[in-house]
């Protein structure tokens, strides 16, 4: 069965399907659609969750033994599978296919994945899931349509804009959900509910101040730790959500430990950027940040951003904004004496 992002919160009100499967380029509706999931679950009793990376290395018995374990907290739970490759390898195809074959009792299972080429889709692998699964694809919205998706978004907080006003919104993020994200957040900051007038919005998204997180990164990835902890100050005055500055950090830095484990193997740069999809103004960054990232600090960095993921998820306590910083900046200063 295949779903639309925009039908997902009418089809949860009617009840949760055992197997959903997330994949496609725009991330934050990925996210979005992952997070609505993991709601409903919770509210039909799931109270467990158990999140499986499957990254290099990944040991794909842990599918096995997680199907056939049984929770010992709740009566149900939700399985969180991600494969940020898309790639499981001849190991992981051959597990997902028996996975689909005899779907554990009294489990939600999530599988996310990145955006498929045409040949992973004809996969066996990916039929089965698609043959058992709620299937949900997060395409990045055209920029033709995007002024629309910018109206249906400030109506969710009251807001309106014209025609004209939504459509230099949109060429001003030019087709970034994300970034489209932030500004429109930035505007529910800025202004009371109502109809917004050009002006407004041209000073809001024109402000020289603005923040990002892809700038964020930048600075991160740069080593520049000044600049980082200068625009994640920025992001936090406004509002930007941490889940999304987490993301884009752990996203980075996922790529640095795949980069440089690949460099210690073969040593051909090249490949290794090609491989983890490192490509334009990022591989510049990624070509100077290797030199600084070995792969056993992009694994600890990455232990510390999935502690910081319970944090954003109310499973542990302490200052979310506090842990980001220290993870930004000792990522930045890496390799630095």
């Amino acid at each position: 069965m295949k779903l639309s992002v925009e039908d997902l919160p009418q089809h949860l009100s009617k009840g949760l399907q055992p197997l959903y499967v997330i994949h496609g380029a725009a991330l934050l509706l990925a996210i979005e659609a992952a997070d609505a999931i993991r709601a409903a679950s919770r509210k039909e009793g799931c109270e467990e969750r158990e999140v499986l990376i499957a990254d290099t290395g990944f040991k794909w018995a842990e599918l096995r033994n997680s199907a056939q374990g049984m929770s010992l907290f709740s009566a149900k739970k939700l399985l969180d599978l991600r494969i940020p490759t898309g790639k499981p390898g001849v190991e992981g195809a051959q597990a997902l296919q028996d996975y689909c074959q005899q779907l554990p009792p009294d489990t939600v299972t999530l599988v996310s994945l990145p955006r498929l080429d045409g040949a992973t889709t004809k996969t066996k692998w990916f039929s089965a899931l698609t043959e058992k699964a709620v299937v949900i694809s997060a395409d990045e919205i055209p920029l033709r349509e995007l002024p629309l998706w910018i109206a249906a978004r400030l109506k969710r907080q009251n807001q309106s804009a014209d025609a004209d006003t939504l459509a230099f919104l949109a060429q001003r993020v030019e087709g970034n959900l994300l970034a489209a994200f932030q500004e429109i957040q930035k505007l529910a900051l800025l202004f009371p509910e109502g109809k917004l007038t050009f002006e407004q919005v041209k000073d809001a998204v024109m402000d020289v101040a603005r923040y990002d997180v892809f700038k964020l990164s930048e600075a991160m990835l740069a080593g520049d730790a000044a600049r980082f902890a200068h625009i994640l100050e920025g992001l936090r005055a406004e509002g930007t959500a941490t889940v999304l500055i987490l993301w884009a950090l752990a996203e980075d830095i996922r790529t640095m430990a795949k980069v440089s484990r690949a460099m210690q193997n073969s040593g051909n740069l090249a490949g290794a950027l090609r491989d983890a999809r490192v490509w334009g103004v990022r591989q510049k960054l990624v070509e100077r940040a290797v030199r600084r990232f070995s792969p056993e600090f992009a694994e600890r960095a990455l232990r510390q951003a999935a502690l910081i993921d319970k944090l954003v998820k109310g499973l542990r306590s302490g200052d979310v904004w506090d842990e980001l910083m220290q993870l930004g900046i000792k990522c930045a200063r890496a390799g630095m004496t």
